[in-house]
């Protein structure tokens, strides 16, 4: 487990959630799992094929006998689920159209988490961040009063004698852009791009204090903090803000990965904000590390829900 997350181990540990993991029979997947399952960290749930999992996990010498694993091809509640997803969808997907999707492992993970069955799911080692948020928008769906599930990363850098820098950046990763969302019946704006923004902005916040960070936030425009201390003498934020928020999908993009690939930062994330449960997506190229890495931040998650 990285350092960054060591202070959290114990807290994980006294009260483990259950994960569902969607992808059950991917290598990373299974090493990841075994390695968790090891440490008592949490619960965890493979969905897939159980024979198929159990030969991939014999076959890298990984021990998955702690997990569960669900097939959804014979779940004993399956039938339960295609008609809570019906009721969900509210006319907009028919049975047949419920049922044929709960038989992929992003849509039926997704509502063992609305069932209670787990808390929390990680996803996206072999499919994209679409189909990871697609089912939890349409079945988990975001918390009360938020308008858009954003996303944000958690990075850190070991400074030397200054000590360890932490710093969260968002939304880099769902967010194309902020626009205002119109009533097309009535030309009326619903919910202005700036709420959008701010809601963001909260959002990341909050996530930023679930790993030690006191959040000071700049929404980032041409400017950079340093210069604010300039113009804005007397700020409690101006060049000291360590929660940054991007105007757009590209900005925030460029950004983290600047400072991950040249300022020397480790960048844990997407982390996606905004939903009722935690559920978080992994890129295609992730390594075991980072998979146990986002495992950590979405029990983390679990936990303060």
């Amino acid at each position: 487990m990285a350092d960054m997350f060591a202070p959290l181990v114990a807290q994980l540990k006294a009260n483990p959630k259950t994960i569902v993991f969607t992808e059950g029979n991917d290598p990373r997947i299974l090493e990841a799992a075994s390695k968790l399952l090891a440490e008592g960290v949490l619960k965890v749930v493979m969905v897939g094929n159980e024979a198929e999992c159990k030969a991939a996990a014999a076959a890298g010498n990984f021990d998955i006998s702690a997990a569960e694993i669900i097939d959804p091809e014979n779940y004993a509640g399956f039938d339960e689920m295609v008609n809570t997803m019906v009721e969900l969808r509210k006319g907009k997907q028919t049975a047949e159209e419920c049922t044929a999707l709960l038989k992929k492992s992003n849509y039926f993970g997704t509502m063992l988490v609305k069932m209670g069955k787990a808390d929390c799911l990680l996803g996206g080692a072999t499919y994209s961040t679409a189909d990871t948020i697609r089912p939890a928008l349409q079945l988990v769906k975001t918390k009360k009063g938020a308008h858009l599930v954003s996303s944000c990363f958690i990075l850190d850098r070991d400074c030397g004698e200054e000590g360890l820098k932490r710093i969260a950046m968002g939304d880099c990763a769902v967010n194309i852009d902020y626009t205002d969302t119109v009533d097309k019946a009535t030309g009326e704006v619903k919910v202005a791009a700036s709420a959008k923004l701010a809601e963001v902005a909260v959002e990341t916040a909050k996530t930023a204090k679930l790993f030690g960070i006191d959040p000071k936030v700049a929404v980032l425009s041409f400017s950079t903090p340093e210069v604010a201390q300039v113009k804005c003498k007397g700020s409690k934020v101006a060049g000291q803000a360590n929660t940054f928020i991007f105007p757009c999908i590209e900005a925030g993009n460029i950004g983290y990965k600047i400072a991950q690939r040249l300022g020397g930062y480790a960048a844990y994330g997407p982390i996606l904000q905004g939903l009722n449960a935690p559920i978080n997506d992994l890129s295609r190229g992730c390594s075991v590390d980072d998979i146990v890495s986002v495992v950590a931040i979405t029990a983390v998650q679990a936990q303060n829900m």
